[in-house]
């Protein structure tokens, strides 16, 4: 079970626990009307099930908190309708669903970042010892698999072009990027930052 924890500790990315379920606080408003108590509006996302839900809560209302754990782990394979990851301190093993880890497959990468000897740092979320989420880093260096030819003679600044990473994620990348090329990409918006040069 979780602690309890009162309405005013809500803030993003917060897990709480109703109907037996764990949810994670997606979107946050504190709204103070002209009288009468505050309300704190809230999109939840059940953890298990992916289901969105609003609720809303007024001022000084208990919640419980979600016991949801978090432990580092890397990343291993995919296969078979799921994701394995280790834990690097006890070498266990876990599976998440394509399901539960989503759109973040694009930044399962089982290679140490250019620069590191170590692999890369998933937090696997777990409730009650069961896997329920994942966090991957907010940005990661990736190799241009393929990529939109440069226009030649084209110099306006703000011109992109598609390319694809090596993991399948389109991107839109400025014109000068080429075939090859890593860069870093931010996890969230799935967007480019920058060419990142590294010493082959």
């Amino acid at each position: 079970m979780g602690s309890v924890m009162d309405v005013s500790e809500l803030k993003k990315n917060a897990k709480v626990e109703m109907d037996g379920h764990p949810y994670v606080v997606t979107e946050f408003q504190f709204v103070k009307p002209g009288k009468g108590q505050g309300l704190y509006k809230c999109k939840l996302k059940n953890m298990i099930t992916g289901a969105v839900l609003d609720r809303t809560w007024r001022s000084g209302e208990k919640l419980e908190s979600a016991n949801v754990d978090s432990r580092t782990m890397q990343f291993l394979f995919s296969g078979g309708g799921a994701h394995t990851f280790m834990d690097s301190a006890n070498y266990e093993q876990v599976e998440l669903s394509e399901d539960l880890v989503g759109d973040d497959k694009y930044f399962l990468l089982d290679a140490p970042q250019p620069g590191s000897d170590q692999p890369i740092a998933y937090n696997v979320l777990f409730y009650n010892n069961r896997p329920v989420g994942l966090d991957v880093p907010s940005h990661l260096v990736m190799e241009v698999t393929e990529c939109e030819p440069g226009v030649k003679g084209d110099t306006a600044t703000n011109v992109t072009k598609g390319a694809t990473v090596q993991t399948g994620l389109e991107v839109q990348v400025p014109l000068f990027i080429k075939q090859g090329d890593m860069i870093k990409i931010d996890t969230r918006s799935k967007s480019y930052v920058e060419r990142v040069n590294v010493n082959k």
